[in-house]
Order: C-alpha cells, then structure tokens, then sequence
C-alpha cells in the first residue's frame, strides 16, 4: 500500500508468485497494474506492507539492513529505462561503479568491468562517455552494469521502452541469452516483446495476477529445493 495524500493505495492485492532459479518471465499489464511495484519488492528497493518475500527459503522479515545490502548489490542485477548512467564517467567507470563496495582492488574491479563490456559487445570502447553512444549502446552500458557482480537475479523495467525497433529485438536477444543462466523478470508493455523472448508470462490487472502462463508449483519447488540440497552436501562431502 502506498500512502497518497489523506488515502492508502493498494498497489499489489495479495498476489503470490514463485520463480524459478532459470526463466525468463515477463510481466505484463496496463500502467498502474502493479508491474514496477512487483519488481521493487522483489528487488528490495520497495518494502511489502504485509505478507512476505522469501528468497532461497528464507523469510526476507528476517532481514538486517545489512542483508538486504548484500541482497541488493550482490544478488541483483538492474536494467532501467533510462539507462541511469553518469554522463561524465567513461562507460568503463560506469560500470567499475557497480563494484565500489566489493572489495575488489582497482586493478580487479577494472577487468571485471572490461569483461563485463565486452560480454555486452562494447569491447575496446571503454573509455566512450555516455553522450558519445547511441541509445541501444547505453542500454548496453546499463546491461553490463547489472552483471558485473554476477548476480542470480537479473530485474528489467522496461529496458527497450527508449529503443527503436531494430535495437530493441538486439538488447533482448542479449537479454535471452543472459536468461540461460539466470532469472530474469521483465516488465514490459509490450506484448510481442514477451510472447517471442519469454518461457513465463504474467499479467497483472488492478494489482492482481489475473493470468500465469507456466505457473511453479508447490511440488516442483520442493523438488528443485530436494536437489539443491541434495547438491551441496554431494559438494561438502567432496570438500
């Protein structure tokens, strides 16, 4: 719920959505369905007013402010918009920037990021300045910003809603590709954007899931949870 003037707006209604460690889900819906909240809450940049987040089976009520620190900078990634760059740092520095709490040397910080570009396909333009790059090269920018801490989670609010066509199917091929290894969830209003790129589609309508196209269920989950743990004690025991 939001506070606006003398009232309480009701963003979300009680939606309850499970996701999977790999897919790429899009969430679709009119403006002031609920779209950016969701992705705020999940991303901690937004706080719930009530139920609960849980991520790797752990209640986020039992968060620190330090944990959610951590959450944030290590375990997401975000693409926004509008790029969010700082137009008098190279894209380089841009992107280092997302490293600063680290605690990384500069020399690592450096090869992570040029890693990071590289991956995106600005290679050897590093020391560019945002106004030197055209939309889609920002976008890209913002993309390798997002992965440089190698995060589990990728969080995109509209990322091709500046773009133009052609530069638009570019950055979400690159998007797709990402999703192969990752999470990632999309908010877009694009509807051919999600059916073409996306294996999960969600619409939300007046802050409520009215459609999930490959929902996860209970047993699935506890099925994948069975197996991660089934993992890390295969690894202890091999430590």
């Amino acid at each position: 719920e939001y506070n606006v003037a003398d009232t309480k707006v009701a963003a979300l209604k009680g939606i309850n959505i499970a996701f999977r460690k790999n897919e790429f889900v899009s969430i679709l819906g009119p403006s002031g369905c609920g779209k950016t909240t969701t992705l705020n809450i999940i991303g901690g940049l937004d706080k719930y007013t009530s139920g609960d987040l849980i991520i790797s089976n752990r209640s986020t009520k039992e968060f620190t402010d330090r944990d959610w620190d951590i959450y944030r900078n290590h375990r997401i990634g975000f693409i926004f918009q509008s790029y969010n760059l700082i137009p008098h740092q190279t894209i380089l520095g841009n992107v280092e920037l997302a490293l600063t709490i680290s605690g990384l040397s500069k020399k690592e910080r450096v090869e992570k990021a040029k890693k990071a570009l590289d991956r995106v396909g600005l290679k050897g333009q590093y020391n560019k300045k945002p106004n030197q790059l055209s939309g889609g090269q920002c976008q890209r920018v913002a993309i390798a910003r997002a992965l440089v801490n190698e995060p589990e989670i990728l969080l995109a609010d509209e990322p091709t809603g500046a773009l133009d066509t052609v530069t638009s199917i570019q950055i979400m091929d690159l998007i797709q590709e990402i999703s192969k290894e990752k999470l990632v969830i999309m908010v877009t209003h694009n509807p051919d954007l999600a059916n073409k790129y996306s294996t999960r589609i969600i619409q939300l309508l007046d802050g409520k899931v009215i459609e999930d196209s490959n929902p996860y269920s209970e047993e699935e989950e506890k099925k994948e949870y069975q197996n991660q743990t089934i993992k890390e004690e295969d690894i202890k025991k091999e430590k």
